[in-house]
């Protein structure tokens, strides 16, 4: 039996991070795409831009954005995707985020279900990224922030319900 998880250990982190004197970090919002596939739940998968790495669709709120919105949102742009979007948050995760000039920033992520009835045959962000459909067993296994892996697994068990 576990008596903490990824999530609740890098939140605990975060926030003695911050009362250490640390900047907040930056906001972001993933959707976590969800479709039933012939053999269960599959969750959607893209490429990074700059190195290839397997993510969720995510992003920078813009001004007036809801972070659900937001996600929708990125969702559409880095994978061709529509769908409902969950209004309330599956959870948080945190990794760093390297920037063009060296300098690193801490991201905060909220990560919202998205559960699809649409994939575009183009979308803005096409020709950037790759997508792939699997299950979240398999989706875990090839994302690097062990709390978001912890989270798919977790989704698989009953996505509406996780989703609501």
């Amino acid at each position: 039996m576990k008596l903490i998880n990824h999530s609740t250990a890098e939140h605990l982190k975060e926030l003695a991070r911050r009362m250490l004197g640390g900047a907040p970090a930056h906001v972001q919002s993933a959707a976590l795409p969800w479709r039933m596939g012939k053999d269960g739940v599959e969750v959607l998968l893209v490429t990074s831009r700059e190195t290839g790495r397997w993510i969720l669709p995510k992003g920078w709120p813009e001004k007036g954005e809801t972070l659900s919105f937001a996600a929708r949102r990125e969702a559409y742009e880095e994978a061709g995707i529509r769908g409902r979007i969950a209004d309330t948050s599956l959870g948080i995760y945190y990794y760093t985020k390297a920037a063009a000039s060296g300098l690193a920033r801490r991201c905060e992520v909220h990560v919202f279900a998205l559960e699809v009835d649409k994939a575009e045959k183009r979308w803005p962000e096409k020709q950037e990224r790759h997508r792939c459909w699997l299950p979240p067993s398999e989706a875990a296994k090839r994302v690097g922030e062990p709390a978001l892996a912890e989270m798919l697994n977790d989704f698989s068990v009953n996505p509406r319900e996780s989703a609501a």
